[in-house]
C-alpha cells in the first residue's frame, strides 16, 4: 500500500472509531462485541473505493474544492459495516466454521454463536444510519440519500452478497461451470464492491454515464478480488492472510483455481483488472482508484 493510501486507511479507521463511539454508546452489552470485528486491522477497501470514486467523480469540484468532507467518510463506512456483518455470519459455525480473522479470533470464538449472530445483524440498520449520517453532513438531497441506501441495500442482499454466499453453500462439493462460479462471485464479493464505486459516483453528484463507467469498473475489480482471494487461499500462510488458508479445499468450494488451475486463475485476474482499468481513461483523478486496483491484484504476488 503506497503512503498515500496508507494515509487515507488510518483516515478512514479514525473515522470508523469516533463514529462507532458515538453510535454504540447506549448499545451495551452488544458494544465490545461489535468493536471486537469492526475494528479489527483491515484494509478497508471498500470504503476506499467509495471515496476514491467521489474524487474520479469530481466531488472535490463540487465541493469547492476543499478536500475530502468528514461526512463522505461516513458515508463510506456503510459498505464497511455491511462486510463486517458478512465476516462475522460467513465465520459462523453453521458456515464455513472458521476461527481465524484479520489476525485473531473470530467473533463467535470469543462471545459465542449467539452473540456473533446479533452482532451482525445490528451492524445492518447501523450501516443504513452511517450512510444516512454522511449524506445529510454532505447536504444531499432525500432523493440522492434514498439512492444511496437502495444501491447499498441491493448490493447487500439476496440479489446480491447474501444470495450469493447462499449460492456459494449450494455449490459445495458440486460440478459448477465457471458461469455459475461467476455468478456466485458477483452476488458475494464483487456487487458489494461496485456499489461502493456507484455510492461515491452519486454522491459527488455525477452524470448518468459516470456513474456507470465507475459501477462497470467496481464490478470488474469486484470479480477479480474474489479471483485473487481464490488464489491466496491456496498460495498464502495464515500469517499473511490473517485466516486460515486451504478452507475452500477443505469444504470443497468451487473457486477459480479449482475450475481453471492456478495459471488460468491468475489469468483471468489480469484480465478482469484490465477491464476495469479501461472504464476510468476518462477520468483523470482516478489515480487513487487505480492504486487501489493494482492492490488488489498484487495481493498474491
Amino acid at each position: 500500500m503506497t503512503p498515500e493510501l496508507d494515509a487515507a486507511r488510518t483516515a478512514v479507521d479514525e473515522a470508523l472509531s469516533a463514529w462507532l463511539g458515538e453510535a454504540l454508546r447506549e448499545a451495551e452489552p452488544i458494544a465490545d462485541p461489535i468493536r471486537h470485528a469492526v475494528l479489527a486491522p483491515g484494509k478497508r477497501i471498500r470504503p476506499l473505493l467509495l471515496i476514491s470514486a467521489w474524487e474520479a467523480a469530481g466531488g472535490p469540484e463540487r465541493n469547492g474544492g476543499n478536500g475530502r468532507p468528514p461526512s463522505l467518510y461516513r458515508l463510506a463506512l456503510g459498505p464497511e459495516l455491511v462486510h463486517a456483518y458478512s465476516l462475522i455470519h460467513d465465520d459462523l459455525p453453521c458456515m464455513d466454521d472458521d476461527a481465524l480473522r484479520r489476525g485473531r479470533p473470530t467473533l463467535h470464538v470469543c462471545y459465542g454463536e449467539r452473540v456473533a449472530i446479533l452482532a451482525g445483524a445490528v451492524l445492518q440498520p447501523l450501516a443504513v444510519r452511517a450512510v444516512g449520517d454522511g449524506a445529510a453532513g454532505l447536504e444531499l438531497s432525500d432523493g440522492v440519500t434514498a439512492r444511496l441506501i437502495v444501491t447499498l441495500a441491493r448490493a447487500s442482499g439476496g440479489s446480491g452478497m447474501v444470495g450469493g454466499q447462499l449460492l456459494d453453500l449450494l455449490a459445495e462439493r458440486e460440478d459448477v461451470s465457471f458461469g455459475t462460479l461467476e455468478r456466485i462471485h458477483l452476488g458475494k464479493t464483487a456487487r458489494l464492491i461496485a456499489a461502493c464505486c456507484t455510492m461515491g459516483a452519486v454522491a459527488a453528484r455525477a452524470s448518468a454515464e459516470t456513474v456507470d463507467r465507475l459501477t462497470r469498473f467496481g464490478l470488474a475489480i469486484g470479480l477479480a478480488f474474489q479471483t485473487v482471494d481464490d488464489i491466496l487461499d491456496v498460495t498464502g500462510s495464515s500469517h499473511r492472510m490473517g485466516k486460515i488458508g486451504g478452507r475452500d479445499e477443505a469444504l470443497g468450494k468451487a473457486t477459480t483455481p479449482s475450475l481453471l488451475g492456478l495459471a488460468g486463475a491468475r489469468d483471468r485476474a489480469e484480465q478482469l483488472g484490465r477491464e476495469a482499468f479501461r472504464e476510468l481513461a476518462p477520468f483523470p483523478a482516478a489515480h487513487r482508484l487505480r492504486e487501489i486496483g493494482r492492490l488488489i491484484l498484487e495481493r498474491d504476488r
